[in-house]
């Protein structure tokens, strides 16, 4: 799953709340403490949560109580172009073919 595909559940309006931890996917649909998607008016759910664990009461040990239900994946990086075309005012388009 990417992180658009996660986005996807943020536990509002009925949909599944999933929230990503050091690569892993965790639903935390049932948890009182995710109500609606939101941890503590703090975190949303549908996001990487790995770099906000530091500030966090808490340890990992937190998710061993959730399923994993997938593997957070690099988004695919887009490869620009070689020589995108000029703008209609540039110099250079005055010459193209």
């Amino acid at each position: 799953m990417t992180s658009r595909e996660l986005a996807a559940y943020d536990g509002r309006d009925g949909k599944p709340a999933y929230i990503a931890y050091k690569g892993k996917v965790y639903d935390v649909s049932e948890s009182p403490m995710w109500a609606e998607g939101s941890h503590q008016g703090m975190h949303q759910a549908g996001r990487d949560l790995t770099p906000m664990l530091e500030g966090a009461p808490h340890g990992e040990e937190v998710f061993e109580r959730y399923s994993v239900v997938a593997t957070l994946e690099a988004e695919p990086q887009q490869q620009p172009d070689d020589d995108p075309p000029a703008p209609a005012d540039h110099p250079r388009s005055r010459f193209a073919a």
